[in-house]
């Protein structure tokens, strides 16, 4: 029958087959990790290239669309230098460039951990963090968007 397991009788209370393999994460450690580890390493990666290739220096980095179309800062204006100036620990310059991205850093880092533990484990989540908790960071980094383009708001500009 193609493959798949034919139906059982009506008073045999199994499940086919095919919906219990399903349900069941991969039982190898290796293949669990695949994403978390990868995504690590794709940070890394990313953090290496920006800390060599230095984001002050014009000519290396593509201009911020949003700052380019209107001339106003986004959340993420001052993101690549922030993230050179993290790479070579400078915290004080980092906070200069994009104080939303330094304060964050940690709950990612966070949300990063759970991912990696809860995929070490075998345990199955829909999401990667509670959907309130992405609200308020949604609520936090427009607030963060329109305050920092504000006159009382130019120490937040990069």
């Amino acid at each position: 029958m193609d493959g798949v397991t034919a139906p059982r009788a009506a008073d045999d209370p199994a499940p086919p087959a095919w919906t219990a393999v399903a349900a069941q994460p991969d039982p190898r450690l290796s293949r669990r990790l695949i994403a978390p580890v990868g995504s690590l390493l794709l940070a890394g990666a990313a953090t290496v290239y920006i800390g060599t290739v230095d984001p002050n220096r014009p000519g290396h980095y593509p201009t911020c669309p949003f700052l380019w179309l209107t001339g106003r800062f986004c959340p993420g204006c001052g993101g690549l230098r922030c993230v050179n100036a993290l790479a070579h620990g400078d915290l004080p310059a980092a906070v200069g460039f994009n104080v939303l991205a330094v304060a964050l850093a940690p709950l990612v880092i966070t949300i990063w951990l759970r991912w990696a533990v809860r995929s070490a484990r075998g345990t199955v989540r829909r999401t990667a963090a509670d959907p309130r908790l992405l609200r308020a960071l949604l609520v936090v980094i427009g607030v963060f968007w329109v305050v920092r383009n504000l006159p009382f708001g130019a120490a937040l500009a990069p």
